[in-house]
């Protein structure tokens, strides 16, 4: 029998500004500076802290996934995987194609990311999420490959002075949220956090998840504004594996089951951050940044065989300035510089020996240590702009962007592919393979250049070119396998064109995109188990977004997209599968759509119903084994009790579709991440 949950909040963390001001909504993705919306040339949707509060996330899936283009699909407990504009990527150069921010700020550093480091970001109650799709502008350098999610956190006066929760949900689901900021408009302190206990819809999949995040507003230094924050996360999760067989999501014993009860993660992070500008002159400014960061993190690799344990950790810091200045009345340049070091580890180990393989397969994975290496990372980055008013409706812009990555590693084991004894495991040596020390540099350019025209007031067509890139991971260089004693990898890239039409009016408003991507250098492991840069893909895709307010007592909303990712490239991959040019890359839903009708009788009174429809997608290369798709209906409800209080009410998946969140083919088997049942949720809130 599905289980159902109520959830009562007994108070928000923060209580955010009314956004029915009629001033423009303004993003500070594009240059850490707020700037209009529909000034930016480029396709970037913003969930703001309205939609936030309404979409009451518990992933933050839930609130990305509103945006056109993009589809996060949720894992174990807080894990994910992402795709913007592409596939949804999976492997260890997955999560570098994606930048993770925090204003404006990578979480990670380069060469050190993970497919689920977002749960490392207080998403649950940002001010605002911005999502950039396609490579991203020039202040960022690697990882602004298909696109960059940044999490705003709020200004201190838009918190409450005080705020306390108390949640309670489904599958012994529970939340405590506390929030305070000191009084006034201006300079102040704030903070916020909560603390979640979720048991899981599936056997022993729950966590426990705590996050805290400092604030500090408008502190006056050298003529300008310093603007300061810290935060800090835990987690501590049980993992639920794939289900296997045909539709076995359709199963409800088989969906809330979970074949890997073993598994877990445990991860904690920090940072602190500082952000002072000045503007000294009308048409200029200057800005600085600076960011300290510590992550660590030990997980089951419960997917690999043997189910060796991964331990990781990095310590790093990035600087940067940048200055902007108006020349004459028609001219506008820029230039910033970013600075980071980091150092990095990871250790491999396996408890016992391998028995869940054939004969072959346990042979050649030992017991014992694996992988113990260090890297030293080092990267400069340097940006230029310039931007040209052609006349009243027309602006040129034009950016460049150089960087250069060192990675200085440091095996701490005996090199090659014996275990750590230095035994081998038979003719064909052991599975996991350990370089010498060695030191890699890579250089990148990332140019970028677009032309806006103004048809009338309100409106934007826009047409741009950019490129973006990554560097390879650390695990891709370093956690090799078999006989490849070298992997001699370049960066991959991602270029391509796009052309938009935004408007925004009182009553309507709109946003479409088309694009035409390259991606080349992929990194892929082939036959022989050796990491190369072996693949090319190609992504073409329309994208919309449209609202309409007919009155103060309706909305109706709707964004999604139609994409087309193939592979432009044949060869034959890990585990026997084979590529051919032209076919869908696996994972890649055609269509992805979402309609939102709001209904707001009266002013306390706040009415949603959400459609999802996400589409069929193949679950291999050959394109032989597929996903059918499914389609979602969700309803929210908001009713102000007092002008302090408020109650809102969740029904999700409303018709209690069998579902699933994940669905993938391999080893010769369907495999799939079930999707949670029918659920209601029931919040009070205070403030509103």
């Amino acid at each position: 029998m599905r289980r159902w949950g109520i959830l009562i909040v007994l108070a928000s963390a923060s209580a955010y500004a009314d956004d029915a001001s009629g001033l423009p909504e303004l993003t500070v993705t594009a240059s850490r500076m707020p700037e209009p919306l529909i000034a930016v040339p480029a396709s970037l949707g913003v969930v703001d802290a309205n939609a936030l509060a309404l979409t009451g996330a518990t992933h933050y899936a839930e609130a990305v996934n509103r945006v056109p283009g993009v589809y996060v699909q949720r894992g174990g407990g807080a894990e994910s995987l992402v795709a913007i504009r592409s596939p949804v990527l999976t492997g260890a150069g997955a999560c570098g194609a994606f930048l993770a921010a925090e204003d404006g700020l990578a979480i990670r550093p380069v060469g050190f990311c993970n497919v689920n480091d977002l749960f490392e970001v207080n998403t649950e109650q940002a001010g605002s999420i911005e999502v950039w799709r396609g490579p991203g502008p020039a202040i960022y350098g690697a990882s602004a490959v298909h696109g960059i999610i940044n999490v705003r956190t709020p200004p201190v006066a838009e918190l409450s002075r005080f705020g306390v929760g108390l949640e309670r949900g489904p599958d012994d689901y529970r939340r405590v949220r506390l929030a305070a900021a000191t009084p006034g408009d201006r300079r102040g302190f704030g903070a916020y956090g909560l603390y979640t206990h979720d048991g899981g819809f599936r056997a022993e999949s729950g966590y426990d998840e705590g996050k805290l995040n400092l604030l500090y507003d408008n502190l006056d230094v050298a003529g300008g504004t310093l603007r300061m924050r810290a935060a800090g996360t835990v987690l501590n999760q049980e993992t639920a594996g794939f289900i296997r067989g045909f539709e076995a999501y359709r199963n409800d014993a088989i969906a809330h089951s979970n074949p890997d009860p073993e598994a877990f993660r445990d991860a904690w992070s920090a940072r602190g951050s500082a952000h002072w500008s000045r503007a000294p002159c009308e048409g200029c400014s200057n800005d600085a940044h600076f960011i300290v960061r510590r992550s660590q993190m030990q997980f089951l690799q419960h997917f690999l065989l043997g189910k060796p344990l991964e331990e990781n950790a990095q310590s790093s810091v990035m600087a940067g300035a940048s200055t902007q200045r108006a020349f004459g009345d028609r001219w506008n340049w820029g230039a910033g510089i970013d600075l980071e070091a980091s150092a990095s580890m990871l250790r491999e180990s396996q408890a016992g020996p391998t028995t869940d393989g054939s004969p072959a397969a346990n042979a050649i994975r030992p017991a014992g240590l694996h992988y113990d290496y260090r890297v030293e990372g080092r990267t400069a980055g340097a940006y230029a702009t310039l931007a040209f008013e052609a006349g009243p409706r027309w602006r040129v812009a034009g950016a460049l962007r150089f960087e250069t990555t060192r990675y200085d590693y440091d095996n701490r084991m005996i090199a090659g592919n014996t275990d750590q004894d230095g035994v081998p495991c038979g003719v064909n040596g052991c599975l996991y393979h350990r370089p010498a020390d060695r030191v890699d540099d890579f250089d990148n350019i990332a140019p970028k250049i677009d032309v806006m025209f103004a048809p009338r007031a309100g409106q934007r067509l826009y047409a741009s070119w950019s490129r973006g890139f990554r560097p390879p991971e650390q695990t891709e260089l370093y956690r090799l396998q078999r006989q490849q004693d070298l992997a001699d990898l370049d960066a991959e890239e991602l270029q391509g064109a796009e052309l938009g039409w935004r408007g925004d009016y009182t009553r309507i408003g709109w946003s479409l995109a088309a694009y035409a991507l390259e991606k080349r250098h992929v990194i892929l492991r082939d036959s022989n188990g050796f990491n190369v840069n072996g693949g090319a893909t190609t992504h073409r895709g329309f994208e919309y977004e449209w609202q309409w307010r007919p009155s103060v007592h309706w909305r109706a909303s709707a964004a999604g997209s139609i994409a087309w990712h193939r592979y432009a490239f044949s060869a034959a991959v890990e585990g026997g599968e084979a590529i051919r040019n032209g076919k869908d890359i696996d994972t890649a839903p055609r269509n992805l759509h979402a309609l939102r009708i709001g209904w707001s009788p009266r002013p306390e009174y706040d009415l949603e119903l959400e459609l999802l429809d996400v589409g069929r997608y193949w679950l291999d290369a050959a394109n032989a084994h597929e996903y059918a798709g499914h389609a979602l209906a969700n309803l929210r409800a908001s009713w102000a009790l007092t002008p302090s209080w408020r109650l809102s009410l969740r029904a999700l998946n409303l018709a209690d579709t069998a579902y699933a969140d994940r669905a993938d083919f391999a080893f010769g088997d369907y495999r799939y991440f079930p999707g949670r049942g029918r659920a209601v949720f029931v919040e009070i809130a205070y403030p509103r």
